[in-house]
């Protein structure tokens, strides 16, 4: 703040595009996106973005290891406002900036008009907020947060936290979606679906099979009272496809599949959802070849050989040397 007392616009973060993406969300499409240099900081409060906190890489990357740690736990954070916009406001986390969008804020007033709104959101700078991490993307230096998600009814959570047990199916709202899963409202608690839980087919991120707002329904797997944690599962209400593979497939037989990932011994085939194959360097072509990817690459459609059905290690070895007519179905 400057010595009149106005609020002093000043250097944000880079990236404006995600700034106005921010402010775009913020205003849930009500308000046309604000340039960057919109943003006002407080600067008595010394936590403009070039502070000297925020150019040393060893710091930066320390505290995003710390949130991103919060943001795994679900833990409650109590950060100052720095600096606000239309869109909502900005916190300060030691070397990190956050953003908190205006619809994420627990005490605004959705029916004030702009000029309303711009004061409500200028006296928040310098008060101290209790917020919970909804997104966090260290390499693109994105840090966003919700006061909303950390206001839930508590009673309504321990009263759900009390009730719940392994072997629940439950509703729920996709809530955030990261690197290692997909957090679900329960309604006033929220639980993690590792990725590794979210189908019995391989899944790179979470944003590829779920989307944030998509109602799903979900296996409770674990509950720790003590820790607030709870475990959940979307692909133990699906059949696992390897306990009826033997049933399904046998040593012999000729299928198609599609080549999901090529590694130094191999290929592997998805035969159909959550059941893939492998077919080792040795059976994907006669001849000398210096690596598989000079026989077979990602998404060719292959026909190929069943040489061995393991469903208790959940395995699958394919051929395509042995076919008597190999075919690669790609152009």
């Amino acid at each position: 703040m400057g010595e009149t007392g106005e609020w002093i616009p000043g250097n944000v973060p880079p990236d404006e595009g995600y700034w106005e993406a921010l402010l775009r969300d913020g205003e849930n499409g009500q308000a046309a996106p604000l340039a960057p240099q919109e943003a006002y900081w407080s600067k008595g409060l010394d936590t403009s973005p070039d502070s000297p906190a925020t150019t040393n890489p060893t710091v930066v990357k320390d505290q995003w290891e710390v949130a991103r740690e919060a943001m795994e736990h679900g833990k409650v954070v109590e950060l100052p406002v720095v600096g606000y916009n239309r869109g909502g406001v900005l916190v300060g986390w030691d070397s990190l900036r956050g953003f908190v969008p205006a619809s994420h804020l627990v005490n605004l007033s959705p029916q004030a008009n702009e000029d309303e709104r711009h004061k409500e959101l200028q006296r928040l700078v310098g008060n101290q907020l209790r917020l919970k991490i909804i997104e966090l993307d260290a390499e693109h230096g994105r840090f966003v947060l919700s006061e909303r998600a950390s206001h839930l009814d508590e009673s309504n959570r321990q009263g759900l936290l009390n009730t719940l047990c392994p072997g629940d199916v439950r509703q729920g709202r996709v809530t955030n979606l990261c690197s290692f899963g997909a957090f679900v409202d329960l309604g006033g608690l929220e639980g993690l679906v590792h990725v590794s839980e979210l189908s019995w087919g391989r899944v790179e991120h979470p944003s590829d099979v779920l989307e944030r707002s998509q109602p799903v329904e979900v296996y409770v797997l674990n509950v720790d009272r003590k820790r607030e944690r709870v475990g959940l599962s979307i692909k133990r209400l699906q059949p696992d496809p390897w306990q009826s593979v033997e049933e399904r497939y046998q040593v012999g037989q000729t299928i198609e599949g599609v080549i999901t990932h090529v590694v130094d011994f191999g290929a592997f085939a998805r035969v159909e959802e959550g059941l893939e194959g492998l077919i080792h360097v040795s059976e994907l072509a006669d001849g000398n070849f210096v690596h598989p990817r000079n026989v077979v690459r990602e998404g060719d459609t292959v026909v190929a050989l069943i040489l061995t059905i393991d469903s208790e290690r959940r395995r699958m070895g394919l051929s395509l040397r042995q076919i008597e007519e190999p075919t690669a179905l790609w152009e």
